[in-house]
């Protein structure tokens, strides 16, 4: 029986057997290795996000412990010539002992300065139209505020506003004491970190908005990350659940990094640490080839056969790699056009196709759920005139900013839709809304845009101001369609223009 095999074949069986062998040892060592240093990068990473997390509390945390103190001042003292002495000599102290703070300011119900750390009053600035400054005239809570990075009118540094709201004695709205943090102070502590030479960490608010980066690009800071992967994982989280370690896809580079985020304890921001995935394993890979020389000139003895076999293997995965790659930029390709088709250019919001499409949808929910569906249809006043005057690029731009405070004020649960509807016309779909809750947002958007005071001269308002139709309707299937809401809407429209425009009209229920 044993004459059936030649001493080559047992020969090349127990060669065989010790190649796969110090392969199996060598694979093994090598995962063993590859895991002990994505630990180590990972723990690195995770205390890199640690200090940063904690920098970043200590330091909003000191700017907004001297509001609060500012704020107390303000409100107890009062806004006489001496109380404002006193506490701008405060402000002034206060900023010499926090390098990171750039400034305190105090401003009025109207945007203008009261006091601030320099000791200089100029009525040539105003700040009534800063993100900061709307959200606390329209918000009555007294916490902090982390406002989105900008550029200072006073000093033209990049900073971060960090303010509260000042109540006047009747509670009502009385200013905003704000102080302004250094970008660079937080720069400068993100460069003594050593995430190698394609690594990279950030700051980040929890709207999504970038406040520093390091590698570091002014033209980067106060960008939106709400389409990169690692902002969506983040945001998925809950609570404490939101500090954790994965790889993703860098949205700035395409660097695919190993990132610890961690969220900060008292503010409504995040840090990230990103170790570049081939810098870590660079090393490891370095010593997995050496040791594996020896392994590859063994097997290589096994001859033509092992070779080809190996060779094949290669072939294949490389085919493999090369149809991933190709199934997701087509994967990739689709998703983008599939954006596109269902969005308008000029604006960002959603396009009539995605409209009408939501329109069937919800009217679709609301007769089987026996909900309220709201509409309102929005106007800029006057649009003709203002291309007429202005041309139609500035015209362009009114939309875009219309669309973006729209956008803003709106409601962001699901299958609310803002909408352009055609020309100058937007559209907001509002599911599960009563006709109070739809003319009460309506409301908000025209004054908002009314308070932001963009001259129109071809207007007899002299300002950019809209008109807006509210809708609702409890649709009954059989009874009534999708487009009545819509009609209905328009009408209400056609009422506020016709009574003069700048109004809010809502159509009466047939």
């Amino acid at each position: 029986m044993s004459k059936r095999f030649s001493i080559t074949f047992w020969a090349t069986v127990f060669v065989s057997v010790v190649c796969l062998s110090l392969v199996g040892v060598d694979v093994w060592r090598s995962l063993n290795a590859r895991g002990f240093q994505l630990l180590e990068m990972e723990r690195l990473g995770a205390n890199v996000a640690r200090a940063m997390a904690q920098q970043a509390d200590d330091t909003i945390k000191a700017a907004d412990t001297a509001l609060t103190d500012l704020v107390e001042r303000i409100e107890t003292d009062g806004q006489a010539a001496p109380a404002l002495a006193r506490v701008q000599r405060q402000m002034t102290a206060q900023v010499a002992n926090l390098p990171q703070l750039v400034g305190l300011y105090v401003y009025d119900e109207n945007g203008r300065w009261i006091v601030n750390s320099r000791g200089v009053l100029s009525q040539s600035y105003n700040n009534a139209d800063r993100e900061y400054f709307i959200y606390h005239r329209t918000h009555p809570e007294r916490g902090p505020h982390v406002g989105d990075p900008v550029i200072s009118r006073d000093t033209g540094k990049w900073i971060m506003p960090v303010s509260r709201r000042l109540n006047k004695a009747d509670g009502s709205f009385g200013g905003v004491v704000l102080a302004t943090l250094d970008i660079d102070y937080f720069r400068r502590f993100y460069q003594s970190f050593d995430v190698g030479a394609r690594g990279a960490v950030a700051l980040v608010g929890n709207n999504g908005v970038l406040m520093l980066r390091k590698p570091f690009d002014a033209e980067r800071v106060g960008s939106s990350m709400r389409d990169s992967e690692l902002y969506r994982h983040y945001a998925r989280q809950a609570g404490g659940a939101r500090a954790g370690s994965a790889f993703f896809q860098s949205l700035h580079d395409g660097e695919i990094r190993l990132h610890s985020f961690r969220p900060l304890e008292h503010y409504p921001l995040f840090v990230t640490a990103g170790i570049s995935r081939e810098e870590m394993l660079e090393r490891w890979r370095r010593d997995t080839f050496t040791r594996s020389i020896g392994v590859v000139v063994l097997a290589a003895l096994i001859g033509f056969f092992g070779k080809r076999l190996v060779d094949q293997i290669k072939l294949r995965a490389l085919a493999e790699a090369e149809l991933r790659k190709a199934r997701d930029a087509l994967e990739s390709a689709n998703r983008t056009l599939e954006r596109q088709a269902m969005q308008d250019g000029l604006t960002g919001l959603a396009n009539r196709r995605q409209f009408d499409v939501t329109l069937g949808n919800e009217f679709s929910r609301a007769t089987r759920h026996e909900d309220t569906l709201a509409f309102i249809m929005i106007d800029v006043d006057y649009f003709k005139q203002y291309n007429d005057v202005y041309g139609h690029s500035a015209g362009d731009e009114v939309l875009r900013t219309v669309s973006k405070l729209i956008r803003a004020l709106t409601p962001k649960r699901p299958g609310d839709l803002t909408a352009r509807y055609g020309g100058e016309e937007i559209g907001i779909l509002l599911p599960n809304t009563d006709v109070t809750g739809a003319q009460a947002v309506a409301e908000r958007i025209r004054q908002a845009v009314a308070h932001m005071q963009m001259p129109h001269s071809g207007s007899p308002l002299a300002h950019v101001t809209l008109s807006a139709g509210v809708a609702t309707i409890s649709p009954k299937r059989g009874v009534h369609l999708a487009g009545m809401l819509v009609e209905a809407a328009d009408k209400a429209l056609y009422v506020a223009k016709s009574e003069g425009r700048n109004r809010v009209c809502v159509a009466q229920p047939e």
